[in-house]
């Protein structure tokens, strides 16, 4: 299964309802506790299965104003995932998860103007948002042969994003 739920409503933590804040943790964090419910007996009847979810580098790695609530979501699934992965293994059943930086979607553009694109752009060292298809390839490798030794972490996908201390990071000639 590949659980890909999600809500990202912009909102400070003054500002946030206790009904706001579960909105955000029922689709979030307990989606990825149903879909895993969901999937576990038939995986277990096959001794196989591969669980995949979407978390984010907001929250387990960074985060901003305006995404408590999102953010404690997202670092919430990293723990299940590993939570999970102890628990599952012994069925044959891998769980991974996929961490995404800043991605094109469409949203974003429909949403932010050329000049925030490009903003995002130059923080990040590969120079680019990244795609769809750059979350979807990971994912695809999650799920395949090629991982059947991985299991309780995550991949990063966020074109270098974390990796800078500061804003200060491509090289220049002396």
């Amino acid at each position: 299964i590949v659980q890909n739920a999600g809500i990202y409503p912009w909102q400070l933590i003054e500002n946030t309802s206790a009904d706001d804040w579960d909105r955000v943790m029922a689709v979030n964090l307990r989606g990825t506790f149903n879909a895993s419910r969901a999937a576990l007996v038939p995986m277990k009847a096959q001794g196989f299965g591969r669980m995949l979810y979407t978390s984010s580098i907001t929250g387990p790695h960074v985060t901003s104003p305006g995404h408590g609530h999102y953010s404690a979501s997202k670092a919430g699934i990293n723990g299940f995932i590993r939570a999970a992965a102890l628990e599952f293994s012994g069925y044959g059943i891998t769980v991974n998860g996929v961490e995404p930086g800043n991605i094109l979607t469409e949203a974003i553009e429909l949403h932010r103007g050329a000049a925030y694109i490009k903003n995002m752009e130059d923080s990040i060292p590969l120079g680019r948002l990244g795609s769809p298809r750059d979350v979807a390839n990971a994912f695809l490798f999650l799920a395949s042969d090629d991982a059947s030794y991985i299991t309780g972490t995550t991949i990063v996908v966020d074109g270098g994003q974390l990796l800078p201390e500061g804003n200060d990071f491509r090289l220049l000639p002396p």
